[in-house]
């Protein structure tokens, strides 16, 4: 079905904005847990979205991406940010170790948000057509698609990203200092891949291998 820029909107606006405030919600939550109440403090500890969403990156950004896909065909890499949530990861009971489960629940989130949306479509197919099947399947779609991308990309080894995080925290502390190093050329270095469309080339695969297992398991 040939969905026009208005129906495009539409269908996405929901993943989009749960999928990325939910994920910065879950670092807050494992913050608290492991001993860092900051977030909690500022009250960003919170499932609701008003507190998390950024201008650009949670709206500016993604629906300037799904515009140039309609205008300009071709499906680029649909992804954004909410507010960071404050981490003082000083404050962890163990900070080198603790960083890596702060940082691990952004893409746990997208991922159980995919296995979620799942769901939602397994029940859409399961049920007799009518006017909501078909949208809801359509959101459900969006909603898979876009957890498994903001999974996959913040799993990439680069700082800031979670990524990044989880690797120095894995890394013995020698290596560890000398890769916090790296943090400064982490922006630089997304934008190189961004612009150049090599992001796109490095996600694809596994965006794509990551959809057909969860098809596969949910039978879609």
């Amino acid at each position: 079905m040939e969905l026009n820029l208005v129906q495009t909107i539409a269908i996405y606006a929901l993943p989009v904005i749960f999928a990325i405030t939910l994920h910065e919600a879950a670092h807050g939550y494992v913050a608290r847990h492991f001993g860092d109440v900051t977030a909690w403090k500022l009250g960003r500890i919170s499932l609701n979205p008003v507190r998390h969403i950024d201008l650009v990156g949670t709206i500016l950004v993604p629906l300037a991406i799904l515009v140039a896909s309609k205008l300009f065909g071709g499906a680029g890499i649909l992804f954004g940010w909410a507010k960071p949530v404050p981490v003082n990861f000083h404050a962890l009971r163990n900070p080198k170790r603790d960083m890596l489960w702060v940082a691990a629940a952004g893409p746990l989130a997208n991922l159980a948000m995919a296995i979620a949306w799942a769901v939602v479509m397994k029940f859409a197919l399961m049920l007799p057509s009518n006017a909501l099947t078909l949208p809801v399947s359509l959101m459900a779609e969006a909603g898979i698609m876009v957890n498994i991308v903001l999974m996959v990309l913040n799993l990439l080894p680069i700082l800031p990203l979670d990524g990044g995080r989880i690797a120095f925290s894995l890394l013995p502390d020698r290596l560890a200092r000398g890769y916090a190093g790296l943090e400064r050329f982490g922006l630089p270095i997304l934008l190189v891949l961004i612009f150049t469309n090599l992001l796109g080339l490095i996600l694809n695969p596994m965006v794509r291998a990551s959809i057909e297992l969860i098809e596969t398991i949910f039978q879609l």
